[in-house]
């Protein structure tokens, strides 16, 4: 028998389960938040110092809670959005409990039962609000090579904590890019491994890249309309924001390269798909121009012309004539860093509702077990699911089919 009961148990207490208990309180839902560590844990312990983030202030909101800030159209750094969550968590008053670790998440005749380091508690419905980015993927191609530094994005935190040396960078997502570009600015020589991307334009014709998906109703695209691509974009919030042109990376030192694909004694293997990854990103870059333009010419929208964005650097010669292998130590690469993304981490749900790769099977949220619910996945209804200012959409509909079950 369980230790304590309550109606609606809310797991985990980012942004998106901030959000939900935001939503069941509107409609008197009881309910409890476990957190394992901090409010906004992830944000204050899986960041870099200099992250910036990759959405203007203008876009950045939670429901019913604006967010402060003097530059619309600026960008914030991690410290601010912590700021953000926190004074989120007091204007919601959340029934929370940090330091609370849920091991188990089983069934039980009366609905579910958590376990937890220090007993249990049943609940009639479960949300699963722990966001997407749970476990650092990591290859574990130099796992053997002695006295090379490596370590994932998730716990690089400046250039100072890396030995003297040339860098490696693996993963050229938001992430990566804009750490090999702090790791430039901080005089490191650098070599950047680019895999298959979506390039996308940070401003264009006198606008960010997130008001034209509003403006297009691109960001309400429903995940039943989602494109074969389950590749994140391209952009950078650092520096006033900017668009990542990796040639413009190689002009300013960075040495590019394709895929890393194996390692034996300190050399590794290049895979020859460099220039068809770069052209790919070009591809869709492009693409997007277009759409906006087309969108600007169907509306009349009054928005200046805008060819600096078409403007191409020549090739680089690791472009041109990339390399297949690199030898670590002849080059004088001391540390790695794995930009390569993040996997779902949700084997502590003893429930029969995630596919063979672990991913929850449900529908907008709501799974196959009634009473089961996620919330703040990527693509869970539509492309803005997990954006900060689309979590309270779903949020708001979850909290209506648990009001609906009585």
């Amino acid at each position: 028998m369980a230790d304590e009961t309550v109606d609606t148990l809310v797991i985990g207490g980012g942004q998106a389960g901030l959000t939900m208990s935001h939503r069941l309180k509107q409609r008197g839902i009881g309910h409890l938040v476990l957190e394992r560590g901090r409010i906004a844990e992830r944000w204050r312990s899986e960041r870099w110092d200099g992250l910036m983030f990759q959405f203007p202030n203008w876009s950045v909101r939670l429901p019913d809670f604006a967010f402060p800030h003097a530059d619309a159209d600026g960008f914030s750094d991690t410290a601010a959005i912590i700021a953000f969550i926190e004074d989120y968590a007091t204007f919601v008053t959340p029934p929370i409990r940090c330091g609370v670790e849920v091991t188990k998440l089983r069934r039980d005749a009366g609905g579910f039962v958590a376990d937890l380091a220090g007993g249990s508690i049943a609940a009639r419905s479960v949300v699963v609000a722990t966001g997407p980015y749970q476990r650092p993927l990591r290859p574990a191609l130099l796992d053997d090579h002695p006295g090379l530094f490596q370590v994932h994005a998730s716990s690089y935190k400046n250039p100072p904590q890396l030995p003297d040396g040339a860098v490696l960078v693996v993963g050229a997502g938001a992430s990566g890019a804009q750490i090999t570009e702090e790791l430039m600015r901080a005089g490191r020589r650098v070599f950047l491994s680019v895999g298959r991307h979506n390039r996308l334009p940070r401003r264009y014709r006198g606008r960010d890249l997130f008001w034209w998906l509003a403006e297009m109703g691109v960001d309400e695209t429903r995940v039943e309309q989602r494109g074969p691509s389950r590749l994140l974009p391209v952009i950078s919030g650092a520096h006033g924001g900017r668009t990542i042109d990796f040639r413009r990376f190689a002009a300013d030192g960075v040495t590019l390269l394709g895929r890393v694909t194996a390692a034996r004694n300190g050399v590794l293997a290049i895979a020859p798909d460099l220039t068809s990854n770069i052209a790919n990103g070009d591809a869709y870059y492009a693409t997007f121009l277009g759409i906006v333009d087309d969108f600007i010419a169907a509306r009349g929208l009054d928005q200046p012309a805008d060819p600096l964005a078409r403007l191409r650097l020549p090739d680089p010669p690791c472009l041109t004539a990339p390399l297949d292998t690199i030898d670590l130590r002849a080059e004088r690469i001391t540390g790695v860093i794995w930009a390569t993304g993040y996997g779902l981490d949700l084997n502590w749900i003893d429930i029969p509702v995630l596919d063979a790769n672990g991913v929850p099977r449900h529908h907008h949220g709501v799974s196959e077990v009634p009473g089961l619910y996620f919330l703040g996945l990527q693509w869970l209804s539509k492309m803005k699911s997990s954006f900060l200012s689309g979590v309270g959409d779903d949020a708001a509909a979850l909290a209506d089919h648990i009001a609906a079950r009585g």
